[in-house]
């Protein structure tokens, strides 16, 4: 029981979901962005949000909702290319509409009704396209459109990003899909990006929330393009349990293990879709006085822009790797420190190898890359995952409004 297999698939591959993606003319480039996702039987839902102070009026309205519906969801209404974040009573009063539309499409109550935005801060929606858009979604929806769902969430990723599993509980077949959109301002918890996680197993509320955060913090809450977090970013769960089979705590650590799997997909999704990003970059602290610190040193690393430019131009410069764990305002022992490209040991013990720099250098070519830090004062370790910064990224974020 609850081996975990990865399957082709997304948003409306556990059974009861369907979805659709369309263009309501709110991108001026014709562009999808539109997305209704439905579930029939009626879900529970979990769902965790930005921990930016300034939040966008979708984020403001779906908590709200999960509130007074006690967690059960029968719809999400996506848009994207305005995040309608910083747009005051107005803002709060589209996504309400928002909400309002897609429950009579649907045919359930409001409340029951989550939303999400993305797009540029401090634009007002277009609700006129909105409101015209929001049936056509409707009619378009089917199990065989979670794809065009997917596609109708992005603003500047570079691709569509999906994930499925399947596991066997009970006896029966479970399965677990999702899809996200992210490219830039990425650094949870949480960043701008938007997750949406569908599950046919019927899972209690509590273990519901348990699980999502289990599985975020080991994949969107270990992720980082340029350490930005943004206004709207969320990670919806629901699970409808059309699959007969029931979650408890005996196969909580099987559920847990798929949702993990498709949510750890869809994150290495996002960082491998950065803006501008040639490389994808695991970065292993080992060695740490604590779990905190050993995340706290990879995400410092993560971020250092030196780190990531030294990648991006295929230079071994282990020192800019030390330097930012020196800084990262955790337990630090140089002496015995150690910092690898690769399984290439550059430095150890207070002492550099450089003689070793050309085959860390040959190494760098690659696009999956894995450098490691051992902080030298512990057992804890921590995994991020992040990108190079290259000058395609300046491109795409100085022009982004213009």
């Amino acid at each position: 029981m609850g081996v975990t297999s990865t399957i082709s698939g997304g948003v409306t591959t556990p059974r009861g979901f369907t979805a659709a993606g369309i263009s309501a003319g709110i991108k001026a480039n014709g562009n999808a962005d539109l997305a209704l996702l439905v579930s029939d039987p009626p879900a529970r839902a979990a769902a965790v949000f930005t921990t930016n102070k300034v939040q966008a009026a979708a984020v403001l309205v779906s908590r709200e909702h999960l509130a007074k519906s006690d967690g059960v969801v029968r719809a999400i209404l996506v848009n994207s290319g305005c995040a309608n974040a910083c747009t005051g009573d107005a803002g709060m009063r589209d996504a309400r509409e928002m909400t309002e539309l897609a429950a009579r499409a649907v045919g359930c109550a409001v409340d029951q009704v989550l939303v999400a935005s993305t797009g540029v801060i401090g634009v007002a929606l277009p609700m006129d396209k909105i409101r015209a858009g929001v049936p056509k979604a409707f009619q378009a929806v089917g199990a065989d459109q979670g794809s065009a769902a997917s596609r109708a969430i992005m603003t500047t990723d570079p691709f569509p990003k999906e994930a499925a599993a399947a596991i066997a509980i009970g006896g029966r077949t479970v399965s677990i899909g999702g899809m996200c959109k992210g490219s830039g301002m990425i650094e949870p918890m949480l960043a701008t990006m938007l997750a949406f996680v569908t599950t046919d197993a019927d899972v209690p509320p509590a273990l519901l929330s348990r699980a999502l955060i289990d599985a975020v913090d080991e994949s969107f809450n270990a992720i980082t393009v340029d350490g930005d977090c943004s206004t709207n970013d969320c990670v919806m769960l629901l699970a409808n349990g059309a699959s007969g089979a029931a979650i408890d705590e005996k196969s909580y650590a099987a559920f847990v293990e798929g949702l993990r799997a498709v949510c750890r997909e869809l994150a290495m999704g996002i960082v491998r879709g950065g803006e501008g990003a040639t490389k994808l970059v695991t970065v292993k602290v080992t060695g740490a006085a604590s779990a905190l610190d050993a995340r706290r040193a990879a995400k410092t690393i993560a971020n250092s822009l030196l780190v990531k430019t030294a990648i991006h131009g295929g230079d071994p410069n282990w020192g800019r790797l030390i330097c930012a764990a020196g800084r990262a305002g955790v337990a630090f022992d140089a002496s015995k420190a150690a910092v690898t490209i690769g399984s290439i040991v550059l430095f150890k013990n207070g002492q550099p190898h450089d003689e070793l720099a050309p085959s860390a250098a040959e190494y760098l070519k690659g696009r999956d890359l894995e450098v490691g830090v051992d902080l030298g004062s512990g057992s804890a370790s921590s995994t991020v995952w992040t990108c190079d910064l290259s000058a395609e990224y300046v491109r795409i974020n100085a022009d982004y409004r213009t």
